[in-house]
């Protein structure tokens, strides 16, 4: 499974780096994510592609990010060595990813203006375009690619698969919600503020009226990560059970700090430190992942 994930990630985060090039206007980012899907579909010229990126790579302080725009022509020459079906899934999933960025910056287009999302459906749409769709993308790569993948169907793990990544792209709302806001951004429905007699500019300054909404999303977080477990404890490898795991303990760890921050979690960045982060791979690897041991380790760890 490793070589089409790692290629997949480094092609997301390509167009990550892309949508989050605030230099550029809104438009051209929607234009050159574009382009880039077009590119990685192989429905665009790879040179103009290239010629379009390497236009962005200037304007990255961080050189990290100015390294991975500048392997996009290795990235995209390793897509066309892959297996016909690994390369179709990569493609799939990006065409997703990229079509939820793009959705992103149509819908914010303006950071002196905070804008919430419509409904719940809208904010659904969104966590499954950029990350449900990736746990669909890793089901069919492990019943591609790993013998006797699970003990569940296809069908049940990626319906499983697609609700676990919607909760994971749900926590990251959840935790970065404050600097969203305070960048124009608010993922909360409308309709669910206005319940709670509030408009997205007051938030910040209301966050005790706005607990209810943000709680109740912390609870349909959580939930997802149920599916979560249930999905991992389904997999029969133990490697790769630890692999799909940890996502889950680290989700269940920051759920259980922004719940004790209370409103205080719009007001600084919540994280779990890399310490722990650590300590839960090496019970991992100590355990061989033991469907008992990660049980244990979601119930303390959701504390």
């Amino acid at each position: 499974m490793r070589e089409p994930i790692a290629l997949a990630y480094l092609l997301a985060r390509t167009t990550d780096s892309v949508a989050d090039t605030p230099e550029i206007s809104n438009l051209v980012r929607i234009e050159t994510l574009k382009m880039l899907s077009d590119g990685v579909q192989s429905k665009a010229s790879r040179d103009v592609v290239i010629n379009l990126i390497a236009s962005f790579i200037p304007l990255q302080s961080n050189k990290s990010e100015r390294q991975l725009l500048e392997s996009l022509p290795d990235c995209l020459d390793w897509l066309e060595q892959l297996e016909e079906a690994d390369r179709n899934d990569i493609r799939l999933v990006l065409e997703k990813i990229t079509r939820g960025q793009m959705l992103d910056l149509q819908r914010f287009n303006n950071p002196q203006e905070i804008r919430a999302l419509g409904t719940a459906a809208d904010l659904d749409e969104y966590t499954y375009l950029v990350a449900g769709c990736v746990g669909e993308f890793w089901t069919r790569l492990g019943f591609r690619h790993v013998r006797n993948f699970a003990g569940l169907s296809e069908d049940q793990m990626l319906a499983l698969g697609k609700r676990y990544g919607m909760a994971l792209q749900l926590i990251n709302v959840l935790r970065d919600a404050g600097s969203d806001l305070r960048a124009g951004r608010c993922y909360f429905p409308e309709f669910e503020l206005r319940a709670a007699h509030l408009i997205p500019s007051q938030i910040l300054s209301e966050s005790e009226r706005f607990q209810p909404v943000y709680e109740s999303w912390l609870e349909k977080a959580k939930a997802g990560l149920e599916c979560g477990m249930q999905y991992s404890r389904a997999i029969q490898n133990g490697r790769v059970r630890a692999a799909t795991v940890l996502p889950a303990l680290i989700g269940a760890r920051t759920l259980a700090l922004l719940h004790a921050a209370g409103p205080m979690a719009l007001q600084h960045t919540v994280k779990v430190p890399r310490s722990e982060v650590r300590a839960m791979i090496v019970s991992l690897t100590l355990t061989l992942a033991s469907r008992r041991h990660i049980n244990t380790m979601f119930k303390q760890l959701s504390r």
